[in-house]
Protein backbone atom coordinates (compact mmCIF):
# COMPACT_ATOMS: atom_id res chain seq x y z
CA UNK A 1 0.00 0.00 0.00
CA UNK A 2 2.55 2.38 0.54
CA UNK A 3 4.83 1.83 -1.85
CA UNK A 4 1.69 2.10 -4.49
CA UNK A 5 1.34 5.50 -2.37
CA UNK A 6 4.95 6.35 -2.58
CA UNK A 7 5.34 5.59 -6.42
CA UNK A 8 1.88 7.45 -7.70
CA UNK A 9 3.82 10.85 -5.32
CA UNK A 10 6.92 10.07 -7.49
CA UNK A 11 5.20 10.47 -10.33
CA UNK A 12 3.06 13.31 -9.77
CA UNK A 13 6.35 14.81 -9.02
CA UNK A 14 8.32 14.16 -11.84
CA UNK A 15 5.35 15.57 -13.91
CA UNK A 16 5.26 18.75 -12.21
CA UNK A 17 8.79 19.21 -12.34
CA UNK A 18 7.72 18.15 -16.36
CA UNK A 19 5.53 21.29 -16.25
CA UNK A 20 7.87 23.76 -14.32
CA UNK A 21 10.33 23.27 -16.96
CA UNK A 22 8.44 23.54 -20.14
CA UNK A 23 7.10 26.92 -18.24
CA UNK A 24 10.55 28.26 -17.68
CA UNK A 25 11.44 27.62 -21.38
CA UNK A 26 8.48 29.25 -22.43
CA UNK A 27 9.21 31.73 -20.73
CA UNK A 28 12.79 32.21 -21.68
CA UNK A 29 11.79 32.30 -25.65
CA UNK A 30 9.35 34.31 -25.75
CA UNK A 31 7.70 34.42 -29.19
CA UNK A 32 8.87 37.57 -30.99
CA UNK A 33 7.57 40.68 -32.74
CA UNK A 34 3.70 40.15 -31.63
CA UNK A 35 2.85 43.53 -32.93
CA UNK A 36 3.79 42.47 -36.13
CA UNK A 37 1.66 40.35 -38.64
CA UNK A 38 2.71 37.38 -40.14
CA UNK A 39 4.63 39.11 -43.30
CA UNK A 40 7.61 38.34 -45.08
CA UNK A 41 9.38 41.07 -43.27
CA UNK A 42 8.58 39.73 -40.34
CA UNK A 43 9.66 36.61 -41.09
CA UNK A 44 12.96 38.01 -42.93
CA UNK A 45 13.76 39.92 -39.54
CA UNK A 46 13.45 36.72 -37.21
CA UNK A 47 15.25 34.51 -39.88
CA UNK A 48 18.35 37.24 -39.83
CA UNK A 49 18.65 37.75 -36.35
CA UNK A 50 18.37 33.71 -35.41
CA UNK A 51 20.82 33.07 -38.12
CA UNK A 52 23.38 36.57 -36.87
CA UNK A 53 22.78 34.71 -33.05
CA UNK A 54 23.15 31.24 -33.94
CA UNK A 55 27.08 30.31 -32.71
CA UNK A 56 26.37 26.66 -35.11
CA UNK A 57 25.13 29.24 -38.01
CA UNK A 58 27.34 30.14 -40.77
CA UNK A 59 26.19 33.85 -40.35
CA UNK A 60 26.60 34.22 -36.70
CA UNK A 61 28.55 37.51 -35.83
CA UNK A 62 30.02 37.95 -32.08
CA UNK A 63 27.82 40.09 -29.45
CA UNK A 64 30.67 42.93 -29.86
CA UNK A 65 29.99 43.22 -33.22
CA UNK A 66 26.11 43.09 -33.57
CA UNK A 67 25.53 46.98 -33.90
CA UNK A 68 21.95 48.45 -35.13
CA UNK A 69 21.36 51.54 -36.20
CA UNK A 70 17.74 53.63 -36.29
CA UNK A 71 16.85 56.40 -37.45
CA UNK A 72 14.24 58.36 -34.99
CA UNK A 73 12.13 60.31 -37.15
CA UNK A 74 9.27 58.91 -38.84
CA UNK A 75 11.44 55.63 -38.39
CA UNK A 76 10.69 55.06 -34.25
CA UNK A 77 8.15 58.00 -33.16
CA UNK A 78 5.73 60.08 -35.29
CA UNK A 79 6.90 63.08 -38.04
CA UNK A 80 3.80 64.38 -39.22
CA UNK A 81 2.34 66.95 -39.69
CA UNK A 82 5.99 68.53 -38.13
CA UNK A 83 8.82 67.09 -37.29
CA UNK A 84 8.92 67.09 -33.12
CA UNK A 85 12.08 68.67 -32.44
CA UNK A 86 10.46 71.66 -35.05
CA UNK A 87 7.47 71.23 -32.84
CA UNK A 88 9.81 72.52 -29.73
CA UNK A 89 11.43 74.35 -31.45
CA UNK A 90 8.00 76.84 -32.52
CA UNK A 91 7.27 76.46 -29.11
CA UNK A 92 10.33 77.94 -27.69
CA UNK A 93 10.38 80.86 -30.18
CA UNK A 94 6.80 81.62 -28.95
CA UNK A 95 7.50 81.41 -25.47
CA UNK A 96 10.64 84.03 -25.83
CA UNK A 97 9.66 85.94 -28.62
CA UNK A 98 8.08 89.19 -26.51
CA UNK A 99 11.12 89.25 -24.29
CA UNK A 100 13.58 89.80 -27.47
CA UNK A 101 12.79 92.16 -29.41
CA UNK A 102 15.76 91.89 -31.50
CA UNK A 103 14.07 88.81 -32.84
CA UNK A 104 11.23 91.07 -34.58
CA UNK A 105 14.08 91.95 -36.98
CA UNK A 106 14.27 87.92 -37.83
CA UNK A 107 11.74 87.00 -40.40
CA UNK A 108 11.96 83.35 -39.36
CA UNK A 109 11.00 83.74 -35.86
CA UNK A 110 8.51 86.48 -36.22
CA UNK A 111 6.90 84.36 -38.75
CA UNK A 112 7.13 81.55 -36.11
CA UNK A 113 6.42 83.30 -33.47
CA UNK A 114 3.04 85.06 -35.09
CA UNK A 115 1.60 81.27 -36.60
CA UNK A 116 3.03 81.54 -39.64
CA UNK A 117 4.77 78.04 -40.63
CA UNK A 118 5.00 78.60 -44.81
CA UNK A 119 7.98 80.78 -43.63
CA UNK A 120 10.04 77.30 -43.34
CA UNK A 121 9.52 76.46 -46.73
CA UNK A 122 11.75 80.21 -47.70
CA UNK A 123 15.17 78.69 -46.28
CA UNK A 124 17.03 75.78 -46.85
CA UNK A 125 16.83 72.49 -44.94
CA UNK A 126 20.58 73.73 -43.33
CA UNK A 127 19.99 77.82 -43.12
CA UNK A 128 16.47 76.50 -41.50
CA UNK A 129 18.34 74.28 -39.23
CA UNK A 130 20.90 76.95 -38.00
CA UNK A 131 18.08 79.57 -37.69
CA UNK A 132 16.82 77.25 -34.76
CA UNK A 133 19.39 76.10 -33.16
CA UNK A 134 20.46 79.65 -32.79
CA UNK A 135 17.58 80.68 -31.20
CA UNK A 136 18.91 78.66 -27.96
CA UNK A 137 22.58 80.69 -28.02
CA UNK A 138 23.29 81.53 -24.41
CA UNK A 139 21.06 79.17 -22.95
CA UNK A 140 22.23 76.57 -20.46
CA UNK A 141 23.07 72.97 -21.56
CA UNK A 142 21.04 72.02 -18.08
CA UNK A 143 18.30 74.60 -18.81
CA UNK A 144 17.63 73.07 -22.62
CA UNK A 145 17.65 69.48 -20.62
CA UNK A 146 14.81 70.70 -18.82
CA UNK A 147 13.04 72.42 -21.42
CA UNK A 148 12.79 69.45 -23.45
CA UNK A 149 11.96 67.04 -21.40
CA UNK A 150 9.05 69.36 -20.78
CA UNK A 151 8.12 69.66 -23.77
CA UNK A 152 8.03 65.97 -24.66
CA UNK A 153 6.35 65.34 -21.54
CA UNK A 154 3.65 68.14 -21.16
CA UNK A 155 2.64 68.86 -24.82
CA UNK A 156 0.49 66.93 -26.90
CA UNK A 157 0.34 66.01 -30.80
CA UNK A 158 -2.22 68.16 -32.47
CA UNK A 159 -4.31 65.13 -34.01
CA UNK A 160 -3.44 62.26 -31.70
CA UNK A 161 -3.77 64.16 -28.50
CA UNK A 162 -1.00 62.42 -26.52
CA UNK A 163 2.25 63.41 -25.72
CA UNK A 164 5.00 63.61 -28.14
CA UNK A 165 6.70 61.40 -26.46
CA UNK A 166 4.06 59.18 -26.62
CA UNK A 167 4.18 58.86 -30.00
CA UNK A 168 6.21 55.91 -30.56
CA UNK A 169 5.80 53.14 -33.07
CA UNK A 170 4.95 50.55 -30.51
CA UNK A 171 6.31 47.65 -33.57
CA UNK A 172 9.34 49.34 -33.83
CA UNK A 173 9.73 50.04 -30.24
CA UNK A 174 9.12 46.28 -29.82
CA UNK A 175 11.79 45.39 -32.66
CA UNK A 176 14.41 47.60 -30.44
CA UNK A 177 13.73 45.58 -27.61
CA UNK A 178 13.86 42.29 -29.71
CA UNK A 179 17.27 43.31 -31.13
CA UNK A 180 18.49 44.46 -27.29
CA UNK A 181 17.24 40.93 -26.01
CA UNK A 182 19.35 39.32 -28.71
CA UNK A 183 22.64 40.83 -27.89
CA UNK A 184 22.61 43.66 -29.81
CA UNK A 185 23.93 46.78 -28.88
CA UNK A 186 21.08 49.32 -29.84
CA UNK A 187 22.15 53.02 -31.27
CA UNK A 188 19.63 56.21 -32.68
CA UNK A 189 21.49 58.23 -35.82
CA UNK A 190 19.14 61.26 -35.91
CA UNK A 191 18.95 64.13 -37.94
CA UNK A 192 17.20 65.46 -34.57
CA UNK A 193 18.98 67.29 -31.94
CA UNK A 194 21.11 64.89 -29.83
CA UNK A 195 20.17 66.78 -26.07
CA UNK A 196 16.58 66.93 -27.41
CA UNK A 197 16.16 63.14 -28.32
CA UNK A 198 18.45 61.82 -25.09
CA UNK A 199 16.17 63.53 -22.06
CA UNK A 200 14.08 60.38 -23.13
CA UNK A 201 15.35 57.73 -25.00
CA UNK A 202 16.38 55.75 -22.06
CA UNK A 203 12.64 56.16 -20.79
CA UNK A 204 11.02 55.51 -24.16
CA UNK A 205 13.19 52.91 -25.92
CA UNK A 206 15.01 51.38 -23.07
CA UNK A 207 18.05 53.60 -25.56
CA UNK A 208 20.94 54.49 -23.03
CA UNK A 209 21.48 58.61 -23.80
CA UNK A 210 24.94 57.45 -25.20
CA UNK A 211 23.79 55.46 -28.29
CA UNK A 212 22.00 58.53 -29.18
CA UNK A 213 24.17 60.20 -32.12
CA UNK A 214 22.36 63.30 -33.55
CA UNK A 215 22.57 66.77 -34.91
CA UNK A 216 23.93 69.15 -32.46
CA UNK A 217 25.94 72.65 -31.86
CA UNK A 218 28.71 73.73 -30.49
CA UNK A 219 29.04 74.01 -26.48
CA UNK A 220 30.79 76.51 -24.35
CA UNK A 221 32.62 75.59 -20.87
CA UNK A 222 32.30 78.16 -18.57
CA UNK A 223 34.55 78.06 -15.33
CA UNK A 224 34.29 81.32 -13.25
CA UNK A 225 32.56 82.09 -9.67
CA UNK A 226 29.36 81.36 -10.66
CA UNK A 227 30.25 78.03 -11.25
CA UNK A 228 31.35 75.35 -14.01
CA UNK A 229 28.76 74.32 -15.97
CA UNK A 230 27.90 74.46 -20.04
CA UNK A 231 26.56 76.82 -22.28
CA UNK A 232 24.69 76.51 -25.70
CA UNK A 233 26.17 78.04 -28.97
CA UNK A 234 24.30 79.35 -32.43
CA UNK A 235 27.31 77.54 -34.23
CA UNK A 236 25.96 73.91 -35.49
CA UNK A 237 28.69 71.20 -34.65
CA UNK A 238 27.29 68.69 -36.96
CA UNK A 239 23.88 68.60 -38.72
CA UNK A 240 23.48 64.74 -38.76
CA UNK A 241 21.85 63.84 -42.17
CA UNK A 242 22.34 61.76 -45.16
CA UNK A 243 26.33 61.13 -46.13
CA UNK A 244 26.90 62.66 -42.37
CA UNK A 245 25.21 59.75 -41.20
CA UNK A 246 27.98 57.31 -41.80
CA UNK A 247 30.89 59.59 -40.72
CA UNK A 248 29.31 59.83 -37.41
CA UNK A 249 28.44 56.06 -36.61
CA UNK A 250 32.33 55.86 -37.02
CA UNK A 251 33.17 58.83 -35.29
CA UNK A 252 30.49 57.84 -32.28
CA UNK A 253 30.42 54.29 -32.49
CA UNK A 254 33.82 53.03 -34.61
CA UNK A 255 32.32 50.08 -35.74
CA UNK A 256 30.14 49.54 -38.95
CA UNK A 257 26.63 48.40 -38.03
CA UNK A 258 24.86 45.08 -39.26
CA UNK A 259 21.52 46.35 -39.30
CA UNK A 260 19.85 49.96 -39.85
CA UNK A 261 16.39 50.99 -39.85
CA UNK A 262 15.38 54.39 -41.54
CA UNK A 263 12.07 55.82 -43.31
CA UNK A 264 13.48 58.50 -45.88
CA UNK A 265 16.11 59.49 -48.12
CA UNK A 266 18.07 61.05 -45.54
CA UNK A 267 18.87 57.38 -44.35
CA UNK A 268 19.64 56.59 -47.87
CA UNK A 269 23.34 56.57 -47.25
CA UNK A 270 23.41 54.69 -43.97
CA UNK A 271 21.24 51.94 -44.84
CA UNK A 272 24.03 51.65 -47.85
CA UNK A 273 26.89 52.01 -45.84
CA UNK A 274 25.06 48.92 -43.53
CA UNK A 275 24.93 46.52 -46.30
CA UNK A 276 28.44 47.28 -47.51
CA UNK A 277 29.54 45.57 -44.42
CA UNK A 278 31.67 42.30 -45.16
CA UNK A 279 29.45 40.48 -42.59
CA UNK A 280 26.11 39.21 -42.69
CA UNK A 281 23.67 42.56 -42.54
CA UNK A 282 20.19 43.57 -43.04
CA UNK A 283 18.41 46.81 -43.68
CA UNK A 284 14.84 47.96 -43.35
CA UNK A 285 12.79 51.63 -44.79
CA UNK A 286 9.87 52.30 -43.02
CA UNK A 287 6.84 53.25 -45.33
CA UNK A 288 4.12 55.84 -44.57
CA UNK A 289 0.98 54.27 -46.37
CA UNK A 290 -1.31 54.03 -43.70
CA UNK A 291 -3.71 57.70 -43.96
CA UNK A 292 -6.45 55.56 -41.18
CA UNK A 293 -3.93 55.10 -38.53
CA UNK A 294 -0.87 57.78 -39.05
CA UNK A 295 -0.86 59.41 -42.10
CA UNK A 296 0.13 58.75 -45.79
CA UNK A 297 2.85 59.92 -47.52
CA UNK A 298 5.76 59.73 -49.74
CA UNK A 299 7.21 63.26 -49.86
CA UNK A 300 11.23 62.74 -48.66
CA UNK A 301 11.48 59.45 -49.35
CA UNK A 302 11.13 58.84 -53.07
CA UNK A 303 14.19 58.13 -54.20
CA UNK A 304 14.72 55.48 -50.96
CA UNK A 305 11.55 53.44 -51.77
CA UNK A 306 12.46 53.36 -55.60
CA UNK A 307 16.20 52.69 -55.39
CA UNK A 308 15.13 49.93 -52.09
CA UNK A 309 14.79 46.73 -53.91
CA UNK A 310 17.65 46.96 -55.96
CA UNK A 311 20.15 47.80 -52.66
CA UNK A 312 18.30 44.97 -51.08
CA UNK A 313 16.28 47.02 -48.36
CA UNK A 314 13.33 45.60 -47.03
CA UNK A 315 10.43 47.96 -47.25
CA UNK A 316 8.09 48.03 -43.97
CA UNK A 317 4.46 48.80 -45.00
CA UNK A 318 2.71 50.17 -41.76
CA UNK A 319 -0.62 49.31 -43.14
CA UNK A 320 0.21 45.62 -43.80
CA UNK A 321 3.30 44.75 -41.24
CA UNK A 322 1.97 46.43 -38.11
CA UNK A 323 -0.97 45.54 -35.77
CA UNK A 324 -0.73 48.34 -33.94
CA UNK A 325 0.84 52.21 -34.92
CA UNK A 326 0.44 53.45 -31.27
CA UNK A 327 0.54 51.33 -28.24
CA UNK A 328 -2.82 51.56 -26.56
Amino acid sequence: MYKKISLVFFIAILLFSCNISVDNKAEETPVPLLLWNETEVKTSIIKFVEGVTDKNSADFVPIKERIAVFDNDGTLWNEKPLYIPVEFEINQIKKKYDSKPEWKENKLYKGLAEGDLAVMKEYSTMDLIHELFASHDGQLEEDYKKTSYDFLSNHNHPKFNRPFKEMTYSPMVELVHYLQANDFQVYIVTGGEITFLRTVSKEIYNIPIENVVGSSVLLKYISDKTGDYLVRTGDINSANDKHIKPTNIELHIGQKPIFAAGNSDGDYEMMEYTLSNDKPAMAILVHHDDEEREYKYMHGTEKAIKDAKEQGWYVISMKNDFKEIFAE
